[in-house]
């Protein structure tokens, strides 16, 4: 794919390195989708209706929204060895334990928890901006990101058959429990053989730590505030799951519950607010040199656009094989449930290449051409998936579905292209921050499903990924130039971002 990254390479750690994490990012992601391609047979084993399926999808991207933000700190701190290993293990038991429910509420509770799984992305981002220079690293992390994205597609492709085997070999009506199971123990195994083989830096290189943990450093009263602004859409997502699960909604929790976690959410922002605060006070009475500002609307725009491609992403993910089967099954005499998830997988698939490619565009002819191309390709995609309906011929909605796909899974690549330029020592938090905005877009994006027939659901991702495209155009500076880190003895190092 590049002369510069020999895939093949295997005698180089770097590439090794790049195999062994891509490899851990998929497992998380077949993990984090790997009920959607089961969905009519969990349906049918527990009776679920529409809305409880709904609310799954979006209980399987909410926990996801402040697991990046603690998981990008912690990675930033501990290093992304140790950070993959131990969710791996998590996710791993956590898989298992959703595979043993037995009510709707049970299988709420595990799929609510095993969106920690989702965080995975963001230690990754970490420890390939590590292992490959600026010139490379949009590439690079497209290639972490697009392989291991696959993932979901991975598990749409070989969960029904999996299910189906191990089904007929042991229990047909609990199939499907045991494809679920089996997942979570291959997460266990690959935990130890990723410790075994992976460092977080090359030989000689320094990991540089945030000089304060806990919050996001920023170096201007500006950004100060911008950070304090970008915070709330992440507490707004999690209280509009508060809403779909209150009295209002489905009545899955009590009015008195769901009034106290709002409170909670608001007391959570006002301590975080006062964590940011105490950690960037000085930025209002002692200037911050320039060698070590950033700007961070940079992280902002990168935010509002991760909303719209991996936030769409997630959405789409979750509900398409189904979508596939309720859409063609009165049509197409041959659809059922694995060749649904088959063909949805299609969505997922050009992952391979796409996400690639749009790191090598973006590293190649400009981080902020490539963002407003790709956002542009995604919003005409969209409008075109709001037009499929049964009457089409299956071939053409599945060559839409990867149309539209090539430019989300693009996107994605072009905007974490940017991510581990902008300031090296905090890659793991602004991953961390950028990636919880890619699932807010699909919290909101599932709640607007829960309301709307699908086609009013894509075009009301293609309308966002228009404004979007709007203020990316207007407000986003692609960093240039030389970031500066301070090694441990005091000497500042200045790294290439271009």
């Amino acid at each position: 794919m590049s002369e510069n990254i020999n895939l093949f390479n295997l005698k180089s750690e770097r590439i090794r390195t790049l195999h062994f994490t891509w490899f851990a990012f998929f497992i998380s992601f077949y993990i984090w989708f790997n009920a959607a391609p089961l969905m009519g047979s969990i349906r049918d084993a527990l009776g679920l209706t529409s809305q409880q399926i709904k609310v799954l999808m979006i209980l399987n991207v909410a926990l996801t929204i402040p697991s990046r933000i603690i998981v990008g700190m912690l990675v930033d701190k501990f290093g992304p060895r140790i950070m993959y290993t131990i969710l791996l293990i998590i996710s791993g038991f956590l898989c298992i334990g959703f595979s043993l429910t037995q009510t709707f509420e049970q299988m709420a509770f595990m799929r609510f928890l095993l969106a920690f799984v989702g965080a995975g992305f963001v230690i990754g981002i970490r420890m390939i901006g590590e292992w490959f220079p600026a010139k490379q690293v949009g590439l690079a992390e497209g290639i972490y990101g697009g392989w291991g994205n696959f993932g979901s597609a991975g598990a749409a492709l070989t969960l029904p058959v999996v299910a189906m085997i191990l089904g007929g070999l042991i229990d047909p009506a609990n199939g499907w429990r045991y494809a679920l199971g089996l997942s979570g123990c291959v997460a266990l195994v690959y935990s130890i053989i990723y410790y075994i083989n992976v460092r977080d830096t090359p030989r000689g290189s320094t990991y540089f730590k945030p000089n304060k943990t806990g919050a996001m450093e920023v170096t201007s009263p500006g950004d100060f505030f911008l950070y304090l602004l970008m915070n709330i859409p992440l507490y707004l997502a999690l209280a509009i799951l508060v809403w779909k699960l209150s009295p209002a909604n489905l009545s899955m929790i009590t009015e008195f519950q769901s009034n106290s976690i709002y409170a909670g959410l608001v007391a959570l922002y006002l301590f975080q607010t006062y964590h940011i605060y105490k950690i960037n006070k000085d930025i209002f009475t002692t200037p911050v040199p320039e060698i070590h500002r950033y700007k961070f609307k940079q992280v902002a725009m990168l935010n509002i656009s991760y909303f719209c491609t991996f936030g769409s992403e997630l959405a789409v993910v979750s509900m398409l094989p189904l979508f596939f089967l309720d859409t063609f099954t009165e049509t197409v005499p041959w659809m059922n449930q694995v060749y649904a998830g088959m063909i949805a997988a299609s969505y997922a698939f050009v992952n391979l290449i796409a996400r690639p490619v749009g790191g090598f565009f973006s590293d190649n002819f400009g981080r902020k051409k490539a963002l407003l191309i790709l956002l542009a390709g995604l919003a005409l995609g969209y409008f075109l998936m709001s037009l499929i309906t049964n009457t089409w011929w299956i071939i053409g909605a599945v060559a839409v579905t990867m149309f539209c796909s090539m430019f989300v899974m693009a996107g994605e690549g072009a905007v974490f292209a940017v991510v581990p330029i902008i300031q090296r020592r905090m890659t793991g938090q602004i991953a961390g921050l950028t990636g919880a905005f890619g699932n807010v877009g699909a919290v909101v994006f599932l709640t607007v499903l829960s309301f709307v027939e699908t086609s009013t659901f894509f075009l009301t991702i293609g309308a966002a990924a228009l404004v979007v495209l709007v203020i990316v155009a207007v407000f986003f500076d692609e960093p240039s130039g030389q970031m500066a880190e301070v090694l441990p003895d005091g000497t500042v190092q200045m790294i290439d971002v271009h």
